[in-house]
């Protein structure tokens, strides 16, 4: 019999960038708090590329910041490298891009969540949770112990019966060698959760001083460096890490094919499903045939290492063939591979079984967050973990839970893609998965969260206090520029000409001006000198709420019909069984997702918008 341990408000199972941020925004919400890990030195690993944000990612990270999240501020204080993407496009697909020391990554996560008050960290594995009458009890770990709880936040990552697959080689073990959890995917079947079998890869590492960066393109980062975090008001980086670009080759792509037999992606060893978007080479080779050659980057994982990470070149193939087509790249001929490349599997959950808050449907009070909820990538995870965090908090206070929807942030679809709609694959956030992105860019992500942050508790006084001044900053420059007036003097046409614009032809604000092609903010400094200095971060949003004024107007007329079937509650009462007219395929679906509103319904696979008008009007009747 286990004995009696400490009891908790709330237990983190898992410390990787989930378990990371639900522990600290629970823990900064009252909570007494425990994490629960396999290895306290793996906590906020990064067991796969070594970067933080990229194309959608970097939304993610500046939301989870928004709302009061760490991941920003220690990929601001740890980046080696840092790009803008995207650039050429317009301001809904910029999104910030850092390479990580990951070593240091590791230690300032780790190193904030020992100084945090109310949490403890605590090296063990949770074999077991302990549910009664449908509500969570406490967790039993391997040591023996008996933990109670009020509410349990699952984030075990890609550690539940982890399994390493390198060609014809596989054992039992958690990313990058380490332990994997054995015990607890048996107990949540037990509890009638539903699991499924994904898995993702890692390409090989090589030591730097084997590498010909002569015959590579070098990859530097961005003159003007631009912070994750809100809070960031300076970046001390000067000497930026380069990364390094080159190509597979002929060779490499008769290597690979020459061995495909002994890929287990292709000879039926592999059962999960993996990442359609993050394909290994293999799959880019029998998937893609036609394509001469594949882009490969080569990415410092650490300023104290001489690892290299090899992007790009994801494979499982056996260890002999991967040293084999390594060597056949431009650069990689002297490869010296510290780690070989591998496919890990891992049982997950079916999302569907989730609220839009990341609660169990079925279980009260426990939570999900992170690559168990079928999703893939760090900042996927830091995202569900804030909103657990946040959730699990809120319901031991008794206080209504907070649900990000659609039009709020990709966290808001993120999480409504996976409980609404399910995936079938590891989830990867892009862009595109957003029909309102060009209001939910990164660059207003404070704008849109830090009030629904600073309402639960989770915003400090600071970052309220800094918000609110770029916020009435941005108010009063717009202001300040409507009113400002040219008339179109001669002067000042002739620095419009300078400014490649066409002349004043009649009185013009500022405002309008910048709504010009040719024009922007700053470039109208010559025309304005009535200005105060501003922080770049303010001009940039200045400029982007004028530029696009017309298009974020149009947006928002659709948000505010979306908000409306959001708004329209189904009661948890309602037997979809039993609604006349409603197609059979229908029924089903929605009896078994149970959604909260009628917009959730109207986005369910199987349901459509006939079925949404008869559902309409079976509600207005109940009114």
């Amino acid at each position: 019999m286990p004995y009696q341990g400490q009891s908790y408000d709330v237990i983190v199972i898992g410390g990787g960038h989930a378990g990371a941020e639900a522990a600290l925004a629970s823990a900064r919400l009252g909570m007494k708090t425990i994490l629960l890990t396999m290895n306290i030195d793996s906590i906020a690993f990064l067991p796969c590329n070594p970067n933080i944000g990229g194309t959608a990612k970097g939304h993610l990270v500046r939301e989870v910041d928004a709302l009061g999240g760490q991941m920003g501020l220690n990929i601001d204080k740890t980046f080696i490298q840092s790009r803008m993407l995207n650039t050429s496009r317009g301001p809904a697909v910029h999104s910030l891009r850092a390479q990580a020391d990951k070593k240091r990554y590791q230690e300032e996560m780790i190193k904030t969540l020992e100084a945090q008050d109310g949490l403890t960290l605590y090296q063990v594995e949770a074999t077991a949770l302990n549910v009664t009458d449908g509500v969570i009890q406490g967790v039993t770990t391997k040591n023996g112990a008996y933990l109670p709880a009020k509410a349990v936040i699952l984030c075990t990552g890609t550690y539940l019966k982890g399994k390493i697959i390198i060609g014809e080689t596989s054992y039992e073990s958690g990313p990058s060698g380490l332990q994997p959890a054995r015990d607890l995917s048996q107990n949540l079947l037990d509890l009638g959760i539903a699991l499924r079998r994904f898995k993702t890869g890692t390409p090989a590492r090589v030591h730097k001083r084997s590498i010909d960066f002569s015959v590579m393109e070098e990859q530097t980062g961005d003159s003007e460096i631009y912070p994750f975090s809100f809070l960031t008001e300076t970046l001390d980086r000067v000497d930026q890490v380069s990364c390094h670009l080159t190509y597979t080759a002929p060779l490499t792509h008769e290597i690979i094919r020459r061995n495909i037999h002994r890929s287990p992606l292709y000879n039926g060893s592999i059962e999960g499903v993996g990442p359609r978007y993050c394909p290994s080479i293999e799959d880019k080779l029998m998937k893609f045939p036609d394509k001469e050659r594949h882009q490969i980057f080569i990415e410092p994982e650490s300023e104290s290492s001489q690892e290299m990470y090899i992007q790009g070149m994801s494979s499982s193939l056996p260890e002999d063939v991967q040293i084999e087509f390594l060597r056949s790249v431009p650069g990689l001929e002297q490869a010296e591979i510290t780690r070989p490349g591998y496919a890990i599997e891992y049982d997950c959950i079916d999302p569907l079984q989730l609220k839009p808050t990341l609660e169990f449907k079925t279980i009260r009070n426990l939570f999900s967050a992170g690559q168990i909820n079928g999703t893939s990538g760090y900042e996927e995870a830091a995202g569900q973990g804030i909103l657990a965090g946040i959730n699990a908090a809120l319901a031991i206070q008794h206080r209504e839970p907070v649900m990000i929807d659609r039009s709020q942030g990709y966290i808001g679809v993120l999480v409504d893609d996976l409980v609404t709609k399910g995936t079938n694959e590891p989830y990867r956030m892009m862009t595109a998965r957003s029909e309102y992105r060009l209001e939910l860019r990164q660059d207003n992500a404070d704008l849109r969260l830090t009030e629904l942050g600073r309402q639960v508790g989770l915003v400090n006084d600071e970052r309220w206090a800094r918000y609110m001044e770029r916020k009435e900053a941005i108010g009063r420059e717009k202001h300040r520029l409507k009113e400002e007036v040219l008339t179109g003097k001669a002067d000042q046409n002739e620095v419009m000409i300078k400014l490649g614009s066409t002349e004043i032809k009649k009185a013009t604000s500022l405002y309008d001006l910048i709504k010009r092609p040719e024009l922007d903010y700053d470039k109208l400094s010559p025309l304005d000198p009535n200005r105060m200095p501003l922080r770049k971060d303010i001009r940039d949003e200045i400029n982007i709420q004028i530029k696009y004024e017309g298009y974020i107007q149009k947006e928002q007329e659709k948000i505010n019909q979306f908000r409306k079937m959001e708004n329209r509650l189904i009661p948890d009462e309602v037997n979809y069984l039993t609604i006349k007219g409603l197609r059979k395929e229908a029924q089903l679906k929605l009896d078994q997702l149970r959604p909260l509103n009628l917009g959730q319904a109207s986005r369910i696979s199987g349901v459509s918008p006939a079925d949404i008008n008869v559902l309409l009007i079976y509600l207005e009747s109940r009114r």
